[in-house]
């Protein structure tokens, strides 16, 4: 179905025309925009490189079923989500810095511990952001893949197991194809949405079970970590998605940072952690 031409551009086509098998001119090429193009100048240099350095040979747009994954997809969701993890666990332990190799023979059963629970608690809230990310975006038509940063995730790693703290920028879901503004703000606005939908989910679970039971400290990390990775999503800077909300609306902007940062103030905070639990 052909676009109204009157649709607002985020801005303006870096590629007239795309094809890997004809020479540019040929009437058959396609016509792609790239919304998120690795590679670009940026004065948020070298922030952004954690986020967008991802490489890879040209974007070809798939036209099969909705739900598809590429195999490379599949392998830097999968990289991407075994680094999160580990550099948590030696979050977790406080790093080098902290002692966690005083510790001794005592590491090889809590880091594989601490693992779990990242995979457990905290990987459906980076996983299903990111997808959530790539099933609006193939709503509207375009191409999404998620991709991963390697050195990204080393840093991040190396980050985590020295000091104790991590900062990593995993990657991020690429996309192709021509939207507005506003599609361009809703698909932003799908990583933290979910993020909500999955700490409400784990409201009731928190509230009906005993506290500090195994599946209680679980839920309670996955709230901790949706609340974390929704409010920091809503940052409105550099590649967060805070930034391209904002520019497509303010006032949902707005409602979802206080929204987050609500949740933040109930899942970590005392007074809010007493409020919460009653």
């Amino acid at each position: 179905m052909a676009r109204d031409p009157r649709a607002a551009r985020l801005d303006d086509d870096p590629f007239a025309k795309i094809d890997d098998n004809q020479p540019v001119g040929k009437g058959t090429s396609q016509h792609i925009r790239v919304v998120i193009q690795p590679g670009q100048p940026n004065p948020f240099e070298p922030f952004l490189k954690g986020f967008f350095d991802v490489g890879g040979p040209r974007v070809v747009k798939h036209e099969g079923s909705f739900f598809h994954f590429s195999q490379r997809e599949l392998k830097d969701l999968a990289l991407s989500l075994v680094a999160f993890s580990l550099g948590l666990s030696f979050m977790f332990h406080g790093g080098v810095v902290r002692g966690m190799l005083g510790q001794g023979n005592a590491l090889l059963v809590t880091i594989p511990l601490y693992f779990a629970l990242a995979i457990v608690a905290f990987g459906p809230a980076f996983i299903i952001h990111e997808l959530a990310h790539k099933f609006v975006a193939r709503h509207y038509g375009c191409w999404a893949e998620f991709r991963a940063d390697p050195a990204g995730l080393r840093t991040g790693v190396l980050i985590a197991f020295f000091i104790g703290f991590l900062f990593m920028a995993p990657g991020a879901v690429m996309v192709a194809g021509n939207v507005n503004r506003r599609q361009n703000g809703m698909i932003s606005l799908a990583g933290p949405a979910s993020n909500l939908c999955m700490w409400l989910l784990g409201l009731p679970v928190l509230l009906l079970i005993p506290e500090g039971g195994v599946l209680g400290i679980a839920v309670y990390y996955w709230m901790v970590a949706n609340a974390i990775l929704g409010a920091f999503n809503m940052l409105p800077f550099g590649p967060l998605d805070g930034r391209k909300i904002k520019e497509w609306s303010g006032p949902v902007f707005w409602v979802f940072l206080t929204i987050f940062l609500g949740l933040v103030y109930l899942t970590i905070l005392p007074g809010g952690q007493d409020l919460l639990l009653g």
